[in-house]
């Protein structure tokens, strides 16, 4: 399973013509299902989003999570951040789960999240979404459940 993280003053999710997920202060997080992910990934990924410090401290250092600013969390399920182009030009996106099984996970993810103490937003699973949002930073970090990079 892999999150790309970004740390956001304001993001929102679209889909036809209306607003089905919007955050103020927190996280935007890009979710892609493996096809051999299991609940112990989504469990890894909730608990690296919601203790990943991002956020200031009154020094100005990366130091505090999402949850100590009482920022929130809007998760946006992406597929193709399991693409792979490294052979021609078009990516291949096999390493993918199939749509049934990743909803579970995606969804796995998003109640661990909120069991944790921070308010969550959603995307729509399997639609066609326009993301908006403002980095803040920017900061963007990758995560990945199987510690490949």
């Amino acid at each position: 399973m892999r999150a790309a993280v970004q740390r956001v003053s304001e993001a929102s999710v679209v889909v036809e013509g209306s607003v089905c997920g919007r955050i103020e202060k927190g996280l935007l997080v890009y979710l892609g299902v493996e096809r051999d992910d299991a609940e112990s990934d989504a469990a890894y990924i909730a608990e690296k989003v919601r203790h990943v410090r991002i956020f200031p401290d009154g020094a100005g250092r990366m130091n505090l999570d999402v949850a100590q600013v009482c920022g929130k969390v809007l998760v946006v399920s992406a597929f193709t951040l399991h693409g792979d182009a490294r052979r021609g030009r078009r990516p291949s996106f096999e390493a993918a789960a199939d749509p049934d099984r990743a909803i579970i996970l995606y969804e796995m993810v998003c109640d661990a999240l909120a069991g944790g103490g921070v308010h969550v937003e959603r995307g729509r699973f399997g639609a066609l979404m326009d993301v908006r949002s403002t980095n803040a930073g920017p900061i963007c970090i990758l995560l990945e459940s199987r510690r490949k990079f």
